[in-house]
């Protein structure tokens, strides 16, 4: 589950991570408030206003047919006030949004941290996740933070340096002042970074994250070391231990077909393709997807419809897929080992009932438990739905339908 930056931040203060204090807003008027009281306690001079959406890339986003970026400095409260006019509903374009872009529904007035002090301030880049390769935790983080981290990775990895960490372990005191050292530190500052390493990962473990980035990672003038910005992924199996977490999702910023499946318990992820697929089980699915694409389609969609579908899971699932405009064909490969096959084909026969007016092939293998009952059901629908015994069958039937 993504979380916004302002959610983010705050899960952070729990484990003592020093964060850009802000106020979250979603009316001009409130953005304006929240300059004048940071102005008050913080004593900052300018506010940056940034747009809350699940996507990075913000500062240089621009609101659709505008120059409004959505990350801005304003020098006072009425400049805070305009800016957050011009992005509170709009539509913010990022690369990692695509063309459709985001609606911004909140915004973050946050303190200035470029205040003057003895030292220069520096942007760095940290983030963690999970290592599949090693199975271990692995923090990255460059010298080059800011927004232009992908050309960094991409130009001079060289300069992008990882530290791993066993699951279940510690991250040791002296890998928390090797980062920093590599990070240039010395001082004050050194000692900061050691503190803010260690709280993060604490913070990473314990809320459950799949992915914490912070970028930039910032040195302020006076050695303090700060998150400026935050991006949060809470692995969705552990929500059950954080009742409190579940609670700040924002369906509004998710694919809607996803967030109805998991209204079935259906596990659904919307892709680009042009055929439809309902497996049980995630092995097969991904088999079913390798043979779509090996068939000259591409498949639309991951659907695993579980050990315990029956009619009504079914029928949800196609009507789910049926909602991509892209699906030229669909394809239901499923194997019976505890579900039962012939629960799946009246599911899908009373999907084509209720529907109606499906113009695209629909193809379907039943192989397992009832097998035999399920073909005879399907085949004595009157429907056009076309059944397949072996792989074999249904992918010449995908190749077909999407030539």
């Amino acid at each position: 589950m993504n979380l916004h930056e302002y959610q983010a931040k705050e899960l952070l203060k729990r484990y003592n991570v020093p964060v850009q204090e802000g106020i979250a807003c979603n009316t001009p008027g409130a953005a304006e408030e929240a300059y004048k009281q940071i102005h008050t306690q913080y004593g900052s001079k300018f506010a940056v206003v940034k747009a809350q959406i699940h996507a990075g890339g913000r500062g240089k986003g621009k609101i659709a047919g505008t120059e409004q970026r959505g990350v801005a400095v304003g020098k006072n409260a009425e400049e805070v006030l305009q800016i957050a006019q011009n992005i509170l509903g709009g539509t913010l374009v990022t690369l990692q949004t695509g063309p459709a872009g985001k609606l911004v529904k909140k915004v973050l007035v946050a303190q200035d941290v470029y205040y003057d002090g003895p030292n220069p301030v520096k942007e760095f880049y940290l983030s963690i996740l999970l290592d599949r390769t090693k199975g271990q935790h692995v923090i990255m983080y460059s010298t080059e933070g800011g927004m232009n981290i992908e050309d960094v990775a991409h130009d001079t990895p060289e300069k992008i340096f990882k530290e791993w960490v066993y699951p279940g372990g510690m991250l040791m005191p002296f890998q928390a002042r090797k980062i920093a050292f590599n990070l240039g530190l010395s001082g004050e500052s050194f000692k900061n970074a050691v503190k803010f390493v260690t709280n993060l990962y604490n913070a990473y473990v314990g809320l459950d994250c799949s992915m914490l980035e912070i970028n930039p990672l910032f040195k302020t003038s006076d050695d303090k070391i700060i998150a400026v910005d935050c991006k949060m992924n809470v692995d969705d199996n552990a929500l059950m231990r954080h009742a409190d977490i579940g609670t700040l999702r924002d369906v509004s910023e998710e694919d809607p077909t996803e967030v109805e499946a998991g209204h079935y318990n259906l596990n659904f992820v919307k892709l680009d393709g042009n055929v439809g697929c309902m497996v049980n089980g995630a092995g097969l699915a991904m088999a079913t997807m390798d043979m779509i694409k090996l068939s000259g389609g591409e498949p639309a969609n991951f659907l695993d419809v579980g050990g315990t579908a029956n009619a009504q899971t079914v029928e949800a699932g196609f009507r789910i897929i049926m909602k991509d405009p892209k699906v030229k064909a669909i394809l239901i490969n499923i194997f019976g080992g505890i579900v039962r096959c012939d629960r799946v084909a009246q599911g899908v026969i009373d999907a084509y009932q209720s529907i109606g007016n499906i113009n695209i092939p629909i193809i379907v293998r039943l192989q397992g438990t009832n097998a035999d009952v399920a073909k005879k059901l399907i085949d004595e629908s009157g429907l056009k739905v076309e059944s397949a015994i072996e792989l074999s069958e249904a992918a010449a039937l995908v190749n077909k339908a999407v030539a």
